[in-house]
């Protein structure tokens, strides 16, 4: 028996469109998934790299879905195609109400004008507004998405919200970290965050958690909360939150963003999956781009964080019906939202039948990042490693190392390091040939982390004379040319 060849289309996500010729389409003619996907990473041998692993599976970390059901849970890559259907590729890229008690006859006659608008909504009315007084609402981040959070759970009337957070105020956060204002540069996030919420609404009790999450401190900040909202930018954490969530019982407000794209669900393992069931391993490190490596649209944390804010609210209410068992991916520049549908893995190791996971792990070494592993370049020994200020003096001496700058062309054009030579990181294993394996080569971008990653390809292709330039074009402006702008 002959399956029909029918037509139809593969979506690719912003974070791996650079492997794919920066299309967000490919049109196909096959007769399964699986077919589809071959004429992909046919045509786009290095998306294939991160699609499937050395035994030709698909990745744990990727999910293909099928119009809007999961292929794990059709016949997989056997699953048969009809015309016009679509393949949607969903990479990871850190029902039901939560019972809260109101605070009945605490609104006093200056919160009743405040929540009005709230109040004349039968959905939520006196009895609602006392729910969200009550509530416990804990935020992991206090950063892009922690800032709309902020706002508009404080706005909203949640009794007592926590913040987690040990970073202060950086000029580049202004962007979209609408939380804060220039004059807080420098300033304890948490303590610029408290004070603008406060203002917003001084009947607001605001919990500042200074720390960075771990497993050692994180069931003992979580357990006096009623929701977990995850607002957080890595892997690790993101993991922690979910598992220490599924431990207590609380349900995770999740939302990610990167560049134009977000992606927003509410896992809660009482009810449905939890983010091991969507994505049971992480991609290895540095395989999927940080919003630090590859920018995100300012905009677009605000439209991810009140979807978040919106959901934490019908939750708090019993309202609606919640993300559970649902991920909503959100394009900007379609401006088009996709829903999928979710399953709860009975496989996983944290929320399965048989758990595995019944207490918190290392989850820096879960994520392939071992111990206090903070960036990628830390891989590197020293010897593969080169200051801004030894680069400088080694050219003054008369040597002439090639310098190349693996960032991306729009990059280049803030500025670069003079008589450098522009190869994306992405384009390195196809234009590796360009290079010549007997010169010394040093490899730069903004921060080291990519250059890092070109290191270890060209490495792994037999080139040995290599040197990371530690700290990127940013060390380069602190400690060599401060005419070059930071960004």
């Amino acid at each position: 028996m002959t399956t029909q060849m029918a037509t139809a289309q593969i979506r690719i996500p912003t974070a791996l469109r650079q492997f794919a010729g920066n299309q967000p389409t490919f049109d196909v003619t096959a007769s399964t998934v699986g077919q589809a996907l071959s004429q992909l990473t046919a045509e786009y041998p290095d998306l294939g790299n991160h699609l499937y692993n050395n035994e030709g599976e698909l990745r744990s970390f990727v999910n293909i879905y099928y119009d809007e059901e999961d292929i794990r849970y059709l016949d997989g890559q056997e699953t048969p195609l009809s015309d016009g259907s679509e393949i949607t590729i969903v990479p990871s890229i850190a029902g039901g109400a939560v019972e809260i008690e109101p605070l009945q006859g605490t609104l006093d006659g200056d919160e009743i004008m405040r929540y009005s608008r709230h109040l004349i909504m039968p959905e939520v009315a006196m009895g609602g507004q006392e729910k969200l007084k009550a509530a416990k609402v804990l935020l992991i981040g206090a950063g892009g998405l922690g800032s709309p959070l902020g706002l508009y759970l404080a706005a909203a009337g949640v009794g007592t919200i926590g913040m987690v957070d040990a970073d202060e105020v950086d000029s580049t956060n202004l962007q979209r970290q609408i939380l804060y204002g220039t004059s807080d540069v420098g300033v304890d996030k948490l303590e610029a965050a408290k004070n603008r919420l406060t203002d917003l609404n001084p009947y607001v009790k605001i919990n500042e958690h200074r720390v960075r999450l771990t497993s050692d401190n994180a069931l003992d900040i979580l357990k006096d909360y009623d929701i977990v909202v995850d607002g957080t930018d890595n892997f690790p954490t993101r993991y922690l939150v979910n598992d220490a969530c599924v431990i207590l019982g609380k349900p995770n407000v999740y939302g990610s963003i990167f560049r134009f794209e977000g992606q927003v669900s509410v896992f809660y393992a009482e009810e449905g999956p939890c983010y091991r069931c969507l994505y049971p391993e992480p991609p290895p490190p540095g395989l999927v781009p940080s919003c630090a490596e590859g920018g995100v649209l300012g905009v677009l944390p605000g439209t991810v964080g009140a979807m978040q804010a919106t959901e934490t609210v019908k939750l708090i209410l019993g309202i609606g019906d919640p993300l559970i068992g649902r991920l909503l991916r959100y394009d900007a520049l379609g401006m088009e939202f996709r829903e999928f549908k979710l399953r709860k893995d009975p496989r996983c190791p944290v929320c399965g039948e048989n758990p595995t996971v019944t207490e918190l792990i290392d989850y820096d070494e879960f994520c392939g990042f071992g111990g206090d592993h903070v960036e990628a370049d830390e891989a590197l020994t020293p010897e593969w490693e080169i200051s801004a200020k030894e680069l400088a003096a080694a050219r003054a001496a008369g040597k002439k190392p090639v310098v190349i700058d693996v960032r991306e062309p729009h990059e280049r054009e803030i500025g670069f390091i003079p008589d450098s030579t522009l190869i994306p990181v992405g384009d390195v294993p196809a234009r590796m040939s360009e290079l010549n394996s007997a010169d010394e080569i040093v490899l730069y971008c903004r921060t080291g982390v990519r250059s890092a990653r070109a290191l270890e390809t060209l490495r792994s292709a037999g080139f040995g004379k290599l040197k990371n330039l530690v700290g990127g074009i940013h060390a380069w402006s602190d400690d060599v040319d401060p005419s070059i702008p930071k960004y």
